[in-house]
């Protein structure tokens, strides 16, 4: 073959290729432009509807006014508090449960599995948990929407995934090294386990964050509201902070947008890989 044709090989583009760009270009818009227009709103001093690449007014006067309004500290406080204790406790039940389920000489181990993944496809539905919680005394109280959705088997069930994954020698070596089964957990699977465990926890952070249909159906004390609840008042508009300088109600709306997605848009750059590694426990065995 000539050097010609091998060139020709190596800058040829194949169709599907492009056709692959293409769409990737239109999702990217697709997500891109309405956050760009809240983003741009927010910024804005001047009250217009429609599309805009950039500001007419400039300033942040609706950041201000968001960050200076006392009514939101509190629910801002119960959203850091939820998210932080939810992640921690979601974490060491799926972890537990994970390392409880790759006990192969456990009486009952593929049941127990068995059970988890039926709760998983099937649910007891809207009302039958409601009248759980509120007999258990979880409703109106921070503590059933903590408890909630760190029962997550999903989570669970790609934790025990990624357990399975790590050599059966090392639990070997360490039984034989003298610990129990809870000495290896601790020494052994957790510090192999970061990448796991980071991917992990940032659903359920992501997930505790951005909670709204929990708070909606099970707190009813408004004082106990998390930021996503004061978010939809804002938007709304019955529960608007007072506009600070040149801002208009649209700048302060939008800009309580932002505050609310702020947070996990500067974190998401720097856990993506941990992220995308979460999807694919246990996705390919060796």
């Amino acid at each position: 073959m000539s050097k010609e044709a091998k060139m020709k090989d190596k800058v040829h583009i194949k169709p599907f290729n492009i056709i692959n760009g293409i769409l990737f270009v239109i999702v990217c818009l697709i997500i891109l432009v309405p956050i760009w227009k809240v983003l741009v709103d927010s910024l804005d001093l001047r009250t217009a509807y429609g599309m805009k690449l950039i500001p007419e007014k400039f300033g942040f006067d609706g950041y201000i006014s968001v960050f200076t309004n006392k009514t939101l500290y509190r629910p801002l406080i119960v959203s850091l508090l939820t998210t932080v204790a939810g992640t921690f406790l979601g974490l060491t039940i799926s972890t537990l449960g994970a390392y409880v389920l790759i006990q192969w000489e456990m009486p009952g181990r593929n049941f127990f599995a068995n059970f988890l993944l039926f709760t998983m496809i099937f649910s007891g539905g809207m009302i039958p948990t409601y009248l759980v919680m509120k007999s258990l005394h979880l409703t109106n109280s921070l503590l059933g929407v903590i408890l909630l959705p760190a029962l997550s088997v999903y989570n669970l069930v790609l934790m025990r995934n990624f357990f399975e994954g790590i050599p059966q020698s090392l639990f070997e070596a360490a039984t034989l090294d003298g610990c129990t089964p809870m000495a290896t957990f601790f020494r052994v699977v957790l510090p192999l386990s970061k990448a796991a465990l980071a991917s992990i926890g940032l659903m359920f952070a992501v997930s505790y964050w951005n909670d709204y249909t929990n708070y909606k159906l099970y707190i009813t004390n408004d004082q106990l509201y998390n930021f996503q609840m004061k978010l939809r008042s804002i938007v709304l508009g019955s529960d608007l902070p007072s506009a600070n300088g040149g801002a208009t109600e649209n700048t302060v709306r939008n800009a309580a947008v932002i505050t609310a997605i702020l947070p996990f848009m500067i974190l998401y750059p720097f856990l993506q890989k941990y992220f995308v590694k979460g999807v694919n426990i246990g996705a390919v065995k060796e």
